[in-house]
């Protein structure tokens, strides 16, 4: 059983982690736990544990956190271990950090964004395969 120990381990970390930073982006916006958990829609005891490393929230309420928070979801779960760290991107953090847009303009600009990367990264390897030189 020392394998689920160790996954017990993990997942607690990630707890406190997530916990830890969705505390100082809250303080940060000076915003109460009560007040948060209000624009949320999650218990202020439920918020309280998520702060305190004691549950770890779903992608759902992470996703309402960050709308209350004014953050991007994908940071949270980035921190939380739902997503994997992306490569850096200006195009990305600049979309990210616009005040201008909504949240949910955003995630379509992401969304957008990314489709058009995946698509050229496969483009350049069937490029590749065929041994033509990858042109853009």
């Amino acid at each position: 059983m020392p394998q689920d120990e160790n996954l017990a381990a993990v997942v607690s970390t990630a707890a406190q982690d997530i916990g830890g930073f969705i505390r100082s982006q809250r303080e940060l916006a000076q915003v109460s736990v009560r007040q948060l958990a209000e624009k949320a829609g999650v218990s202020n005891p439920y918020l309280s544990q998520i702060e305190r490393g004691l549950r770890k929230p779903s992608a759902e309420v992470l996703n309402q956190i960050a709308k209350a928070l004014r953050v991007s979801a994908d940071v949270l779960y980035v921190r939380a271990g739902l997503l994997e760290p992306s490569e850096p991107s200006e195009v990305r953090d600049a979309i990210v950090t616009d005040t201008a847009i909504t949240e949910r303009q955003k995630q379509v600009l992401l969304d957008i964004y990314a489709s058009f990367r995946e698509q050229n990264e496969a483009l350049d390897e069937v490029r590749d395969m065929d041994g033509e030189p990858a042109t853009d």
